[in-house]
């Protein structure tokens, strides 16, 4: 949003009755309110909510939709998130990272709302500590379901150098190449010349009291934590399985996270989903996906 639009939205907002009618409509999202119901909320006549509805509408706050004889009038976030953008850009001489979370949450937002219009694809960094398998199997798992939309890359924080034997015969049973994959710290996305991230994903697991790296900057980022398979104790069979239960819940998670529509939800509804997925243990199978996950620790070894 440039500073002629930004003063438009500043300026609609500036009208007690206005200021009401945006913040009515924010908390009805995403249903949304007809003409009549705003305007018995904030007790206005009809012509006066009327005008109003139209000055926010050209300000870009608000948007409507006809439903039959009457109109539906919603809160335009992305508006609001470009106005906020806008005012905040400059803030901390341009150092997101030691604003306050909501500024961090703008600079986000306008990263997304940027790909999105560029319409290129979305860089995805999976982390965890040793970089060795699930941010592996994480990695190969997006790349192979992302199509054009996504570019997965892993790291590790105390990276181990090497990939685990057992991650490596899991890839090749699901039919990826192991030999794109590969251990390495997650220094490698911090300079210059590194891909711009959109997104980043901590695995690290909670409640093994496991140590989680935390990623500095603009990217979205989510935790989605599961158990190490590295630490499964019992058999060769055993510890196979756990390391196949990790790359099921990863594919479950990243089957949910391809399809999410990204155009259309807004910052706060993106992080609440994305937060949830990292709660998701046992969801459905990927749907693009031919082949299901063979956990039978005889045709894992």
């Amino acid at each position: 949003m440039d500073k002629r639009k930004s003063l438009d939205a500043l300026s609609a907002l500036s009208q007690e009755m206005r200021l009401d009618i945006f913040r009515l409509l924010t908390r009805a999202e995403p249903v949304g309110m007809c003409a009549g119901e705003i305007g018995a909320a904030v007790e206005g006549r009809q012509n006066t909510v009327s005008t109003n509805l139209a000055i926010l509408a050209r300000a870009g706050l608000i948007r409507s939709v006809r439903e039959g004889r009457s109109v539906r009038y919603f809160a335009d976030l992305d508006g609001m998130s470009g106005l906020l953008s806008f005012l905040m850009e400059d803030c901390c001489d341009g150092n997101p990272d030691i604003c306050s979370p909501l500024v961090r949450s703008v600079a986000r937002t306008r990263n997304t709302r940027e790909a999105l219009m560029e319409g290129r694809m979305f860089n995805v960094l999976f982390l965890c500590v040793g970089n060795t398998a699930r941010s592996i199997m994480a990695e190969a798992i997006l790349n192979r379901w992302g199509g054009d939309k996504f570019h997965a890359y892993s790291a590790g924080s105390n990276p181990r150098g090497e990939i685990h034997p057992y991650t490596l015969d899991l890839l090749r049973q699901q039919n990826f190449d192991p030999e794109l994959a590969r251990s390495k710290s997650w220094d490698e996305f911090t300079g210059e010349a590194a891909p711009k991230l959109d997104f980043v994903f901590t695995l690290c697991d909670d409640a093994a009291a496991e140590a989680c790296p935390v990623w500095p900057g603009q990217p979205i980022t989510a935790h989605w934590g599961l158990p190490d398979p590295l630490t499964a104790a019992g058999t060769e069979a055993e510890r196979r399985l756990a390391f196949a239960d990790a790359f099921r819940m990863l594919n479950n998670r990243i089957s949910i996270f391809v399809n999410l529509p990204l155009a259309r939800i807004d910052q706060l509804s993106l992080q609440t989903q994305l937060d949830d997925i990292g709660q998701t243990d046992d969801g459905v199978q990927n749907p693009q996906s031919d082949r299901s996950i063979n956990m039978s620790a005889e045709t894992s070894a």
